[in-house]
């Protein structure tokens, strides 16, 4: 049955021309103009994924994502956002959104970020796509991995670096328990989208620096070493300074 998509857009241009688009792609769509409508709409009939406009009057995209999440909700949400700070797509991050898209958006790059999403919350029991190579030195699924003073619980999704335990989100914990399963290996760009979001968005994406500099900050408090670092021009490497 093709996927559903809840998509929230207060500009009707760019709603009604998402919305045919996404339809003719395949997917079955909602399309509301505003949060409260957007909120009323998931709860009466969760959808697949959400396509959230940051910028709506009343309930904003980022307010839409909060309530979500408080409530336990995990489907997944991309948003559709005319900010281009980083400040900015790290509020959306930090408010429970998968993934982002600056606008003047191309509709393909919209395609592609939603089969990434719903690839990554796709039941275990459908015919997967074949995986890519396993990378180096992988630990054995579901127990405690440890790396660099980090521990991570991949079946509670729980993770600490010494005592304190880290307040993450989903795609930062898969980022990080990536990064701690191959402590010591430089992971270069295209692995690690391929890993996280199933997708390359290519060298001009800010996606993966902004989920790193996200990290860096729940990681790294005054007096501790840093943990992630920056392999200039290949990519990142989870090591102890």
């Amino acid at each position: 049955m093709a996927p559903t998509v809840l998509l929230a857009e207060d500009d009707r241009a760019i709603r009604h021309a998402l919305e045919r688009a996404l339809t003719l792609e395949g997917y079955r769509v909602t399309a509301v103009a505003d949060g409260v409508e957007a909120l009323a709409q998931a709860h009466r009939t969760p959808p697949d994924v959400l396509v959230l406009d940051v910028m709506m009057p009343g309930i904003d995209g980022l307010q839409v994502c909060r309530v979500l999440r408080a409530e336990g909700d995990r489907t997944p949400i991309l948003m559709l956002t005319a900010l281009v700070e980083t400040a900015d797509r790290i509020a959306g991050l930090d408010a429970g959104a998968d993934d982002y898209v600056v606008k003047p958006f191309d509709v393909e790059e919209v395609f592609a970020r939603l089969r990434a999403l719903l690839r990554r919350t796709a039941p275990r029991d459908d015919a997967p796509e074949p995986p890519p190579p396993p990378l180096p030195v992988p630990a054995p699924e579901g127990r405690l991995i440890e790396a660099a003073g980090l521990r991570m619980d991949p079946r509670a999704r729980r993770a600490w670096r010494g005592e304190r335990e880290l307040e993450l989100t989903r795609t930062e914990f898969e980022l990080l328990e990536l990064l701690v399963r191959n402590a010591g290996i430089v992971l270069d760009h295209s692995t690690i989208y391929d890993r996280i979001w199933g997708y390359d968005f290519g060298p001009g994406s800010k996606n993966l620096a902004v989920y790193v500099g996200y990290l860096r900050r729940k990681l790294d408090q005054p007096g501790a070493s840093q943990l992630i670092h920056t392999v200039r021009g290949v990519g990142y490497v989870l090591r102890e300074d």
